[in-house]
């Protein structure tokens, strides 16, 4: 079983879901296809939840889906944005739904980084890992660009 498959598992609680969801799509096949296994990462650090170490994080079953829901209506509202492109809308009702979506997506980073500060920055400086802070300050400068 690979990685990606463990990971839907830990999420869902249910082994089923996760092999129906790797079956079913060929997103998440071709995910588990590339996905390395344990066996495969020569990093011992790779299999570890902080994500400055190994760039990775595991999340809660619940951050998981409020983070999916959020990109799910974005997705949403950009397909809704090309329909209106594709039957000639007017172009300032066009902008004020492409407002919208900046306006989502800056909600979904701001939650995004505030899970990230209260778990990984967090357990980073417990740890004695300030170089975490350096990181934060950069990535809060490029998302106030």
């Amino acid at each position: 079983m690979s990685s990606e498959t463990r990971i839907m598992n830990k999420r869902t609680g249910n082994t089923s879901k996760a092999k129906n969801l790797t079956e079913n799509t060929s997103d998440a096949k071709n995910l588990t296809e590339t996905a390395p296994t344990s066996t495969e990462t020569a990093d011992p650090a790779a299999s570890c939840s902080a994500c400055s170490t190994c760039r990775k994080k595991e999340r809660t079953p619940e951050e998981y889906r409020s983070l999916m829901n959020r990109l799910s209506r974005i997705e949403g509202q950009v397909r809704g944005v090309k329909g209106m492109l594709e039957r000639d809308a007017y172009c300032v009702d066009i902008l004020i739904q492409v407002s919208a979506i900046n306006s989502a997506l800056n909600s979904f980073n701001k939650e995004l980084l505030g899970n990230h500060i209260r778990s990984c920055v967090v357990e980073n400086v417990r740890s004695g890992n300030d170089e975490v802070i350096d990181e934060l300050v950069k990535t809060i400068q490029k998302l106030m660009k």
